[in-house]
């Protein structure tokens, strides 16, 4: 069985869909609607901005997004899923994707949540740190003595576990992760510190644009970040994807869920091929590949 993954932050580059914009009219229509919605052009921003300019939260995630799900419609009947999952913002893709979210109600919760996102970071000072080479409970018991300043935020793959939490009590976890036996740990470029209580506000904010927003019945199970486990009721599915601002994303516990269930091959659709190594470095026995233009007009 085959499923599809989304990338999240961290996958983004200059000139992300540019050659869909170029090669299909679907996705040029597509793309140009996206302008419309969130009131700049971020195409322009994606295919000739900067660096700097790409990694704002406001611009990333929508911009990983469209790439992803304009991938999606593009391919067309070369996209046929058994179930599908997304790290992170790549939940929102994914939903989009099979159809639990229409285009355009995805796109706006997307943009609503990249701009909570960033103005919560500007409430405390906070951010996020990979710790690599510790299992995952050492990681949590050192998480559990900052009382709450500090948490496991994303499981990525065995050994590489990110936390989350205030700027100091990453800089005074540190040492301690070191002492512990990590192998390094390396301070994320990220504005905040995400999938942790300091994302509350913007949880809040989420929560309204969630309830007013109309979610259907996908056309196969979703495998949710903070479950790892396929879901498919509409109302979960929403708990879900508002519990993922401030709950972990068990990455590689959905993974290790989609292998138990029988799943032996994974397309990874969007920028970057992030997922893909990290699945491999979870199980190496799978089939991970690309998702890819063929045949398009």
């Amino acid at each position: 069985m085959k499923a599809y993954v989304f990338p999240g932050q961290g996958s983004q580059f200059v000139g992300m869909g540019k050659d869909l914009y170029e090669n299909s009219e679907l996705a040029k229509s597509l793309f140009d609607k996206a302008n419309e919605i969130i009131g700049f052009s971020i195409t322009d921003i994606m295919f000739e901005g900067t660096l700097d300019q790409l990694k704002e939260t406001k611009v990333t995630q929508p911009a990983i997004f469209l790439h992803s799900v304009i991938l999606s419609q593009v391919i067309g009947d070369q996209f046929c899923p058994d179930a599908v999952a997304g790290h992170s913002l790549g939940e929102f893709s994914a939903l989009v994707a099979v159809g639990a979210l229409s285009f355009e109600d995805g796109l706006r919760l997307v943009s609503k949540r990249a701009l909570a996102m960033q103005d919560a970071c500007t409430q405390a000072s906070s951010g996020m740190a990979a710790i690599l080479g510790l299992d995952n409970k050492t990681v949590e018991e050192v998480c559990a003595t900052f009382n709450g300043e500090l948490v496991a935020a994303n499981y990525n793959c065995p050994g590489q576990l990110v936390i989350s939490g205030s700027t100091e009590a990453i800089k005074e976890s540190e040492a301690i992760f070191k002492e512990k036996g990590a192998r390094r740990v390396v301070v994320l470029p990220v504005s905040g510190g995400f999938h942790s209580p300091y994302m509350l506000p913007a949880e809040k904010e989420l929560a309204k644009a969630i309830e007013a927003t109309n979610f259907k019945k996908p056309k196969c199970p979703v495998y949710q970040n903070v479950v790892a486990k396929a879901v498919s009721d509409p109302e979960e599915i929403k708990q879900n994807l508002l519990r993922q601002l401030t709950g972990a994303v068990k990455w590689t516990q959905t993974v290790e869920q989609l292998i138990s269930d029988g799943f032996n091959s994974f397309e990874e659709v969007g920028p970057g091929k992030v997922l893909q190594g990290l699945i491999k470095k979870t199980n190496r026995q799978v089939n991970t590949s690309a998702a890819g233009m063929n045949n398009v007009s």
